[in-house]
């Protein structure tokens, strides 16, 4: 029988809800409780979450802000997999914000954020060509970008960065809101990424994960 976390009406189902520090955005090292929702349409062929694509436990949106709140920090961030796969993650972060956290998520660009709460800041990736899932952007989002949201590039190699640079450029992101650049993690170098960035001279913020440098091999941290 599958165990179901009790609370509310309302569930989702949760792969793990962990406190640890922020290991990417412009909240980097900041101590944050992450709710980790199961369940992604993508498989981007870096992905170092593929475990969150099945399995999890249900959880009631009343089970999910005790166990937040039991960890006593003020910042939340809801990730995936791809969170907004589930229909009810739009009423998980507006009970986030209504309990006054302040609260991030952490999507793929692939499905429309515009009924995301306003309270919450949106990190948005656009998917390079070297993720395989190019095809999946849902460029319609930029539209809806506000300042305090931020937009990632996940960088694989010298094609990624120059298609990145274009979209950089195409769609002016820097005027919307912070542009994030992150190397993917053994495939490219991240201070050759640095190194283009600096010739180019973009105004993008180079991304280090953090949890990687602190926790190589721990999951949940």
């Amino acid at each position: 029988m599958e165990r179901i976390i009790k609370g509310g009406n309302e569930t989702l189902r949760i792969s793990e809800i962990f406190y640890s520090l922020q290991g990417e955005s412009s909240r980097v090292g900041l101590p944050t409780v992450f709710v980790r929702l199961t369940g992604c349409p993508l498989r981007c062929v870096y992905c170092d979450t593929a475990y969150a694509f099945t399995g999890g436990e249900t959880w009631t949106i009343d089970a999910i802000l005790a166990e937040v709140a039991r960890h006593k920090t003020r910042t939340v961030c809801v990730t995936g997999g791809e969170p907004l796969a589930q229909r009810r993650c739009l009423t998980l972060l507006s009970a986030l914000c209504d309990a006054g956290y302040s609260v991030s998520l952490e999507t793929s660009g692939a499905l429309d954020i515009s009924g995301v709460d306003a309270r919450v800041s949106r990190i948005m990736d656009l998917k390079t060509p070297a993720s395989g899932e190019e095809a999946r952007n849902l460029y319609v989002n930029i539209s809806h970008l506000k300042a305090e949201d931020e937009v990632k590039f996940v960088i694989a190699d010298r094609a990624d960065y120059e298609w990145s640079v274009a979209k950089l450029k195409e769609y002016d992101l820097p005027s919307r809101c912070q542009v994030l650049f992150s190397a993917v993690n053994g495939r490219l170098a991240p201070g050759q990424l640095a190194d283009w960035i600096l010739e180019d001279h973009l105004p993008v913020r180079l991304q280090i994960q953090l949890h990687k440098i602190l926790w190589p091999e721990a999951r949940g941290r």
